[in-house]
This record gives structure tokens, sequence and C-alpha cells, in this order.
């Protein structure tokens, strides 16, 4: 081990908590997908993942364990999640990397140690070291923050879902542009009589000629995080209408090409969803969707901070998410 590896593995490391970091569960704030998220950490993006095991040393100092037994740490996140105890203890011969700080924020600390901190710099490190980990900015928008407001939607599904209404949706067309509808009433047409706005007229056109609307969206809305001690974030819905974007159609484009050109590992990922259903969680330049298949899909660009855009279930949307669910790495 490096020399950073040795300040940690001749003390007592105090655990906190632990995430998985394999090609179907990993800290999305690391990166888009798992190899990505491998190199944040200086790990070798290997096929079986590893464990992240987050803790304080003895002088209360923060820092990032990865070890190679991936089914220790499944168990103890399983055994936490079911509100029992587990003594997470690592093997120091399953030790791969340890790193100084938390890439996650931990709102709980180790009892009888100093407040949590960042260790200090070892003087005899090499020039490769990487500097202390840390959670992003929860002020800041960037593709971290957006990453982990797709998470959250994600966690809080139904929450997101029920603020969607079934009346009223606007409508994106197949040519960008966009008009408001209610259940019940006809698309306007190519007049542009009961469009939203004057440039939605030729969408009207568009909605009657047999095109496929690929997707519909609502109102935006805005992501206001709490982090837990495990360093899953809450939503906290804030109403902001937003409109048509063109970053959605772009990010449904580019999501569409990956089932021509299949990306990384982990880049799409599917877990476990009410009845037949799965979640999907998809990331790409810019932009993160979270989705179910039976249903419709959210979308977070990086051009629209905090904004999330309700992607609503249309002509071949379904095809879509039952294709990439096809594609996507999934818990074992």
């Amino acid at each position: 081990m490096t020399g950073t590896d040795n300040a940690v593995a001749d003390d007592a490391l105090y655990v906190l908590t632990a995430v998985l970091l394999t090609p179907a569960q990993f800290p999305s704030v690391l990166g888009d997908d798992y190899p990505a998220a491998c190199v944040a950490l200086g790990l070798d993006p290997c096929a079986t993942g590893y464990g992240l095991v987050m803790g304080q040393d003895g002088e209360g100092a923060r820092w990032t364990v990865a070890i190679d037994d991936v089914s220790l740490v499944a168990v103890a996140i399983a055994s936490w999640d079911c509100g029992m105890e587990y003594d997470l203890s690592p093997d120091e011969r399953s030790v791969v990397r340890a790193l100084p700080g938390w890439p996650l924020a931990v709102a709980v600390a180790a009892p009888g140690v100093a407040a949590p901190h960042d260790p200090t710099p070892d003087p005899e490190a090499d020039d490769e070291e990487l500097p202390p980990l840390a959670p992003p900015d929860p002020d800041a928008w960037g593709p971290a923050q957006r990453r982990l407001g797709a998470d959250a939607v994600a966690s809080q599904w139904a929450d997101w879902r029920e603020q969607i209404s079934d009346e009223t949706v606007l409508a994106a067309a197949d040519d960008g542009s966009a008009e408001e509808t209610t259940e019940g009433d006809e698309a306007p047409g190519a007049d542009g009589e009961n469009a939203s706005s004057p440039d939605s007229a030729d969408a009207g056109a568009d909605s009657t000629d047999g095109k496929d609307v690929e997707a519909e969206t609502t109102d935006g809305r805005s992501v206001a995080p709490d982090t837990d001690s495990t360093g899953r974030e809450d939503i906290v819905p804030d109403s902001a209408p937003s409109g048509t974007h063109p970053g959605v159609r772009r990010a449904l484009a580019q999501a569409r090409a990956y089932l021509d050109a299949p990306p990384p590992p982990g880049r799409i990922r599917s877990s476990f969803a009410p009845g037949d259903a799965r979640t999907i969680r998809a990331d790409g330049p810019g932009w993160s969707m979270v989705a179910r298949t039976d249903d419709m899909a959210f979308l977070l660009l990086d051009e629209m901070p905090g904004e999330i855009l309700p992607v609503r279930r249309g002509g071949r949307l379904p095809g879509l998410l039952k294709a990439l669910d096809a594609l996507a790495a999934r818990p074992s």
C-alpha cells in the first residue's frame, strides 16, 4: 500500500457507513458510469467492483477505504437498511486503497474522537496522491449535483409522480416545438388554434399527421436537497415552470443512440420497481434520466440548474425505456 494507505492501515477505522462501487450500483457523484467512478478514486474498473467503507481514524480524520470484498459490504448495507446492527470489519487483506476524505456527505460522527476533518497530508506520499475526497457543493450546480438529483428523484418516485397532473400536459413534438393540451381536447391544428404560444403552431400540425410524439413534458421543478447520514439526498419540490427545452430532445436522442452504440458499464442502470416495472437510471453528456418502464421519465440538465423536467409517456418513450432496460447493468 502507499504511504496514504499505511496511515489508516496502522490505525483503527471507526466505520460510519458504506456504499457499493459496482457497474450496477455506485455513487453517481463520482461519474456518469462505473469506469469514470473508478478513475475518480484511482481504482481499476474491475468487473466485480468494490465496497467503499467510510469512517474516521483514531484522530477523527475522514477516510474512504476501498475493499474487494463486495459481498461483505452488500450484507452490511442490507442489514442497516432493515434496521439491524452489523459490525462491518473488513479484513486488512481485502483493502485495495485508502483515500482521505469522503465522497458523500455523512451526517454522523464516531464517538470519542475529534470531529471529522481531512487528514494531514503525508509528506512521504508520491505526487499521484489524490486530494481529499469531498461531497459536491450543495449551493452549486454541475454534473455531480445533477446526478445526485436524479438519484433522489428515483428514490422518491411516488412523491414526484403524484405531482404530475394527468389533465394538463405540455407536449413536445418531433420538431422540438410544443403545445399545451388538455385530456379530451383535440390537438391544435396547423393554424395554431388553442396553441399556448405563437411558436407552437407548427407543433400542432405535426401532432395530427401521424408522427409519434417522442416526449411530453410538464412544468419543471426545482431541486432543494437535504442529505442524510448515508449521503443520500432528499428532494423538496419547488414549483418552477420551465416549458419545453431543446435539451430534452437532445437527451432523448442521445439515450436512443445508446441502443446502436452501447455506452460504458453503469451508464445505464436498472433496479427494482413495484409490479413488473423497472427503474431506469441513465446519464449522458450534460443530462441525467430517471424513469419507470411502465410510466414516464424525468430529466435533469446541466443547462437547467435545479430543474426537474418530466417527460410524459408518448409514442416512442415506452420502447426506448424497454430497450435501455435490456442494456442496463442490474444488481446481482
